[in-house]
């Protein structure tokens, strides 16, 4: 048996019969026991904060990182069989390494292992997977991918948030309409708008909130009601719609204020 998938078996025991599935409005699969501590979409702006995750890879440590995946890796069979499940020890194994945010190396744009992301690199196992040694540089790359996108959404959260950011003071609700507009279009161009991207899109307005000290319940109240079903897959929202989102996440807001 190859040795990741005796891994697999050993840390991940339901991959041998079905698993419980339950679909949220996204499009993605949640599941039940420990599957769910690697699912991105369940990421909080605390488990994905650049400043409380410092990471560093040059290129020799990225070497050495891409031989450590070589043998958590699933065989093309295995691969093909169990899909994204086979790669479940790689997962875990970033996580170990460098914390929850890194879950997210495989969310490539579409329909990839996860649905709705903006890993470019890695496209989904069917096609990814071939030998460890080919796989495993481009595990690395979508890791790197994954958190330069982290450390790009910092900079835009700093650029976008209010002047009452660490004053407290009531902010002119232009602010608020002006940084979703921004993300929104943001995250639209990096996962082209493709597959279930308003799911990634809510996380991102969602983080940009606590990173303004909304309460995380909060937050999400508010983007659930600015956005309210005005996205869909495979199309970017146009202008009205945007203004319209954004001028909501505003007052929704200015409420919490």
């Amino acid at each position: 048996m190859k040795i990741a998938s005796q891994l697999t078996e050993d840390r991940f025991p339901l991959m041998g019969r079905p698993l419980d599935m339950e679909w949220s409005q996204g499009g993605y699969a949640r599941q039940s026991g420990v599957v769910t501590e690697l699912w991105a979409h369940a990421l909080t702006w605390a488990e994905v904060d650049p400043s409380r995750h410092p990471f560093e890879l040059d290129e020799d440590a990225a070497k050495t990182l891409t031989g450590l995946v070589v043998p958590l890796l699933p065989s093309s069979e295995a691969a093909e069989e169990h899909r994204w499940r086979s790669l479940l020890p790689v997962t875990e194994f970033l996580v170990d390494r460098y914390g929850r945010w890194a879950c997210g190396w495989n969310w490539s744009v579409g329909e990839g292992d996860t649905d709705s992301g903006i890993v470019g690199a890695w496209c989904c196992t069917a096609h990814s997977v071939t030998t460890a040694d080919e796989t495993a540089p481009l595990v690395v790359a979508g890791l790197l991918e994954w958190r330069d996108w982290l450390e790009d959404l910092t900079e835009h959260f700093a650029a976008l948030a209010p002047p009452s950011h660490s004053t407290g003071a009531t902010v002119d609700p232009w602010h608020w309409e002006r940084a979703c507009t921004r993300l929104v279009t943001l995250v639209a161009d990096r996962t082209q708008a493709e597959s279930g991207w308003y799911g990634h899109c809510e996380q991102v307005l969602g983080w940009f909130l606590a990173y303004n000290d909304v309460e995380e319940e909060r937050a999400g109240e508010i983007v659930e009601s600015a956005i309210g079903g005005r996205f869909g897959s495979w199309i970017a929202p146009d202008v009205t719609v945007v203004d319209a989102v954004s001028s909501q996440f505003a007052q929704a807001v200015g409420e919490t204020e």
